[in-house]
């Protein structure tokens, strides 16, 4: 689940978790060819009420746990006569798109727009097509997209990244309220008609334009074994025309699509186009489901827990975070998700870190540790070690979701 911006099927955009973010990060599983593919299905009624009761009751355990925990550390630091840097009074907190006001939904997306007429801070030498403060995120994610999936700092390294993109639309432009994400599963039967994407002016813009297309089939990973993944096309295709992004050019991409030329440099170059999505119920009712949430939330290990997440190579499954990447073709993040795991044993999972600097370990690397060095290059930020961004209470993170 992710915190909020325009997604589009061919760029890599920022987020969401937020959401504003990130468009394309299709690079992570090559393409072998289009096939056509059924249409949508729904999350079983008495699944959808058992296994959402479930979620909330983690969700409850983790932000009992989380609240005990700081006040515990306040009274500890004021007992030595110093002040907590993160308590309730200031924890920010992080609400689902369609919880917070039309008026903060407004303001948000206004701020990614505000973001979007900035100046880039990336050198045209290194990203040509990177244009405007929004797309010195964009670039970051391309350049650094080998090292931050299927690997030790995955998780870590994309809280910082939501963070310090939160912080631009914040310094930079703005913006005062929440910082919304995307529910996955609360949105899975019905993706094109949630708040976030339904193309009011409130929204996160909608569908790109309806064009007749066959599904996706992703190919292994390299050296992975497994038969390739055959996904659902969505309800859209073309060009978003509605809500506030519908007018939003973008610059950099595509990195690696279906049907679609790497973009130029790479796809750090220059080139110009609408913002297209695809996004619809099919990919998203089997990834992104309750069932399939509550399933990674269950298991006891990091390992397992990003593994589940991302989708095991070779296992048929993209993970919840996979499935994010297709209902929309951009990047979901899973800070949520981490966050609320890290919290049901937090004596054990604060500070659990598994895998190495590099995507399955190709090419081979050191172990991710806790003193492993993280940056975010032009988009901003400074280096600072995993050790520093593995709690949301700690600086220089404060906030919860709820």
């Amino acid at each position: 689940m992710l915190p909020s911006t325009p997604f589009s099927s061919e760029t890599l955009f920022m987020r969401v978790t937020s959401f504003a973010f990130l468009a394309s990060l299709l690079a992570l599983l090559p393409f072998s060819s289009a096939v056509s593919a059924s249409g949508s299905i729904k999350q079983p009624e008495d699944v959808l009420g058992e296994d959402a009761q479930a979620l909330n009751a983690f969700q409850q355990q983790a932000l009992d746990t989380t609240f005990a925990t700081l006040d515990a550390e306040e009274e500890r630091l004021k007992k030595r006569g110093e002040t907590a840097s993160c308590t309730r009074q200031n924890l920010e907190i992080r609400l689902d798109y369609g919880s917070i006001s039309k008026k903060d939904r407004k303001a948000y997306s206004d701020a990614v727009l505000c973001l979007q007429s900035k100046t880039a801070n990336t050198p045209s030498s290194h990203a040509p097509g990177a244009k405007t403060r929004y797309d010195d995120f964009v670039a970051t994610h391309i350049d650094q997209t080998p090292f931050i999936h299927y690997s030790g700092t995955f998780l870590g390294w994309h809280r910082y990244f939501t963070w310090v993109y939160e912080q631009a639309l914040r310094t930079e432009c703005d913006y005062q309220g929440p910082i919304p994400y995307w529910d996955w599963p609360k949105y899975a039967n019905s993706p094109q008609d949630s708040p976030i994407f339904n193309g009011d002016e409130y929204s996160m813009s909608g569908n790109g334009e309806y064009i007749p297309h066959a599904g996706t089939v992703l190919s292994p990973l390299p050296g992975a074994p497994g038969d390739p993944i055959v996904l659902a096309p969505g309800l859209g295709g073309g060009c978003v025309k509605t809500g506030p992004f519908k007018d939003m050019q973008v610059n950099l991409g595509p990195v690696a699509l279906p049907n679609a030329t790497l973009g130029p440099s790479g796809g750090l170059g220059y080139n110009p186009r609408c913002l297209k999505r695809d996004f619809g119920p099919g990919v998203a009712v089997k990834f992104t489901n309750y069932s399939a949430v509550l399933h990674i939330m269950k298991q006891q290990d990091i390992a397992s827990f990003q593994l589940e997440l991302q989708g095991a190579p070779g296992s048929g499954s993209v993970g919840p975070h996979g499935g994010g990447h297709y209902t929309i073709n951009g990047d979901p993040g899973g800070d949520l998700v981490w966050t609320l795991w890290q919290a049901l044993d937090p004596s054990n999972r604060q500070n659990a870190i598994s895998g190495t600097n590099t995507l399955l370990n190709q090419p081979p690397s050191e172990n991710t540790t806790l003193d492993t060095q993280i940056n975010l290059g032009h988009a901003g930020g400074t280096n600072i070690s995993m050790r520093d961004i593995m709690s949301t209470t700690k600086c220089p993170f404060c906030y919860v979701y709820l």
